[in-house]
């Protein structure tokens, strides 16, 4: 965390902690008979595991696209011919300068896993159905998964 001191519209000096953030890429990946490919991870912060998106962080000098390609294979086994990015949002604009680009991966082949070696993914292939029980259920709960999927399903109306 680093101090920003800051002069607000109102002219007021505040003292924030803000976390200055590499930024970040997040995947949602399509097969072609619409299903979605979520992964399945542990998650500390929060004690148990969570099913998401794939994403990562964008590393220096790495492009936001180059850095869904890497984390795509890395995490689910599949390479994309197409990726096209969907939207960027602020996940945590209350302390930190994070930026997540989201993409839409399509056209996928499966290539093999690769994941870190300090993490644990287990992938889940979803249905569209399956999705909107997902998110009905709240059993989705990592805001990158819920604005992706909530934009995707958006976009088809």
């Amino acid at each position: 965390m680093n101090l920003l001191r800051e002069r607000l519209p109102d002219q007021r000096i505040v003292d924030r902690d803000v976390l200055r953030h590499p930024g970040a890429a997040a995947i949602l990946p399509l097969l072609d008979d619409g299903s979605v490919v979520l992964i399945e991870q542990h998650r500390s912060a929060v004690g148990h595991n969570l099913l998401e998106i794939p994403a990562g962080l964008i590393e220096p000098g790495e492009r936001p696209q180059d850095c869904a390609d890497r984390e795509l294979r890395e995490e689910t086994g599949y390479v994309a011919s197409s990726l096209v990015h969907m939207l960027d949002y602020f996940p945590a604009v209350g302390f930190s300068d994070e930026r997540m680009s989201i993409f839409l991966a399509q056209e996928l082949e499966f290539v093999g896993q690769e994941p870190d070696e300090d993490e644990w993914v287990v992938t889940h292939i979803c249905s569209r159905d399956r999705i909107e029980q997902l998110l009905g259920s709240q059993e989705l709960l990592d805001g990158k998964t819920l604005v992706a999927l909530l934009h995707w399903l958006g976009s088809d109306r």
